[in-house]
C-alpha cells in the first residue's frame, strides 16, 4: 500500500446545504477546516477541536456530528448541512432560528450554530421532548453566556409549533 505524502490531496465531493460541492484537501484536513477555509462555510465554528464544546456540529446525512472530529475525506459522497443551510437568507429564518431570536436564546453567538444543528436533528427524532430531555441533549454543548434556559424554551416552543402545524395539516 502506497503511503501518502503531505503534499498529496484528495478531491472531496459532497452535497453542502443542498448544493454539490467539490474541492481538494489534504487527507488529514478536518471537516470543520475544510468547510470554513476550503468552502467558505464559516458558520461552522471551531471551539475546542476535541469534540467537547459542540460549536462545530453539522448534520452529516441528517445526523448531528462533530466536524472537528471528522476528516473531510470521510464526508466524501455524503450530505452535509450547516447553519447556513437552515435559512433561505437573513430575512427568512427557519422556525427554530426564529424561536431562538424570540426567546433571546443566544448572546455572543459562538455556540449557537452548533446548538441549532443539534436541535434540528433532535427535534426530527423527538418531536415532543420534555424540558429534561432537551437539557440532556444540550449537555453536549458548552455555552458560557445564556445559562441554557432560553435555549430550552426556544426548543420546546419550536417542538410545540411543529406539532400544532402537523395536527392542522391532518
Amino acid at each position: 500500500m502506497k503511503r501518502l505524502s503531505r503534499e498529496e490531496t484528495h478531491v472531496v465531493s459532497f452535497i453542502l446545504n443542498g448544493q454539490p460541492r467539490r474541492a481538494a484537501c489534504e487527507p488529514r484536513t478536518l471537516l470543520s477546516d475544510h468547510l470554513r477555509h476550503g468552502l467558505g462555510a464559516t458558520g461552522t465554528h471551531v471551539g475546542c477541536e476535541h469534540g467537547v464544546c459542540g460549536a462545530c456540529t453539522v448534520l452529516i446525512d441528517g445526523v448531528a456530528g462533530r466536524a472537528c472530529m471528522t476528516l473531510a475525506v470521510q464526508a466524501d459522497g455524503r450530505c452535509i448541512d450547516t447553519v447556513e443551510g437552515l435559512a433561505n437568507d437573513e430575512r427568512d429564518l427557519n422556525d427554530l432560528q426564529r424561536a431562538f431570536r424570540r426567546n433571546h436564546a443566544l448572546q455572543c453567538g459562538f455556540c449557537t450554530a452548533g446548538i441549532l444543528m443539534s436541535c434540528q436533528d433532535y427535534l426530527k427524532r423527538n418531536p415532543d421532548p420534555t424540558e429534561q430531555e432537551v437539557r440532556d441533549m444540550l449537555s453536549g454543548h458548552l455555552c458560557r453566556c445564556t445559562g441554557y434556559t432560553n435555549i430550552v424554551k426556544a426548543v420546546l416552543e419550536t417542538a410545540a409549533e411543529r406539532r400544532e402545524a402537523l395536527q392542522k395539516a391532518e
